[in-house]
Parts: structure tokens; sequence; C-alpha cells
């Protein structure tokens, strides 16, 4: 019973894997899509987001099946809880992804992205995402806790460029509209962020039974 039970984790952290990764894909391209106004990959990145929310389906299957089917222990309980919440938190950021290719698709802001710490944010977003799947996989409570620390990086990103937009304003009012929009931008990856900081806070909880939010 119990290895059958070790198989379906694996398998559980396979999906979680591919989803991360989706997450990352989409993020990257409707970044990409901003910076280089390529209508393909915001189409891609609303592509992206409909099989994240597929895969959000299967995995609370599977989760739901070895709750149901397994009878799992205090520890394995706590992994499959967590597991449950992280995709929760990474569907949404497939969804802030596609609200971001969604705006490319009604306004070119390449130009202006240059002068923004966007690109920045961006990458920084991917990276959280990124180790907070693997963190899961790995049990790796250092890296969990290394994500969260991170999210601090993706906030002072998000007030620089705050701080970008007031003066391109500054500089001349007729962007005030183009610069809502990037703003929005902004705080849709400010958003990711957070998401990705609870997946991680998740982890932590997972291995150690304690979450930030109850402490």
């Amino acid at each position: 019973m119990r290895n059958r039970f070790d198989t379906q984790l694996e398998i559980l952290n396979g999906e979680l894997t591919d989803m991360g990764a989706m997450c990352e894909d989409a993020i990257a391209c409707a970044v990409r899509a901003l910076l280089y106004r390529d209508m393909e990959l915001a189409a891609k990145a609303k592509t992206i987001e409909i099989e994240i929310d597929r895969m959000e389906s299967d995995i609370e299957s599977l989760c739901l099946k070895l709750l149901l089917q397994q009878q799992p222990v205090a520890r394995d309980l706590r992994l499959i809880s967590a597991a449950l919440k992280m995709i929760t938190d990474m569907e949404r950021i497939g969804d802030q992804a596609a609200d971001i290719a969604e705006i490319v698709t009604y306004i070119d802001l390449s130009r202006s992205i240059s002068q923004l710490h966007i690109r920045e944010m961006a990458e920084a977003c991917i990276k959280m995402v990124s180790e907070s799947v693997e963190s899961f996989v790995r049990r790796d409570l250092e890296l969990a806790n290394a994500v969260i620390a991170y999210d601090d990086v993706v906030d002072g990103l998000f007030a620089k460029t705050k701080t970008e937009l007031i003066g391109l304003i500054s500089d001349d009012r007729s962007f005030g509209e183009q610069a809502l929009d990037l703003l929005m931008i902004a705080k849709y990856l400010e958003r990711i962020a957070d998401h990705a900081t609870n997946v991680g806070e998740w982890v932590v909880f997972s291995i150690t039974g304690k979450h930030r939010s109850v402490d």
C-alpha cells in the first residue's frame, strides 16, 4: 500500500513540476510579447493559461484520490493539503500572465518598457515560481524560505517602477494612459510574486506543520 502511495506522490511531484514550468512559460511569453509587441507570443500566453487551468483540475483530482484511497498519515496529509493550496496560487499566476498578454493586444508599450524595471520584475518572478515548486519537490525548507524572502526584491522593483512612471508622466502628461497600463502590468507581476511566496509558505507548512499566516 505504501509503495503505491509513494508512486502516486512521485506522479504528483511530476505534475506540479510541469504546472510550474507552464507558469514560467506563460510569464515569459507575456513579457516578451510586451517587450516586442509580439501577438503570437501574447496568444501563446493565453493558450498556456488554459492548459494551466486543466492541470489544476487534474492535480486536484489526483490529490483527492490520494486523500480518499490511501488514508495518508499526518506528514503526508500536510503534503497533499499543501499541494491543493499551491495549485490555486499557480492557477492565479497563469491568469495574471494572461492578463498581461491581454493588455499587449490593444496597446503598444514596447517603446516605454525599456525605461522601466518591468523586465527585471518578470525575471525575478520566474525565479520565484521555479524555485517555489522545486522546494516542494525536493522538500527543501531552506529554498522555500529563500523564495519567501525574495519577495522583497520584487516589491523593491515594483516601487522603483512606480517612481519611474511618475517621472515619465511629469515629463509628458500625455503619457498618463500608457502609464496606467504599465502600472497594471507591474502590479500583475507583483501579485505573481505574492502567489509564488504563498507556494513557498505552503511548502514550509508541508515540512514543519507551521504556516506563517497562523503563527
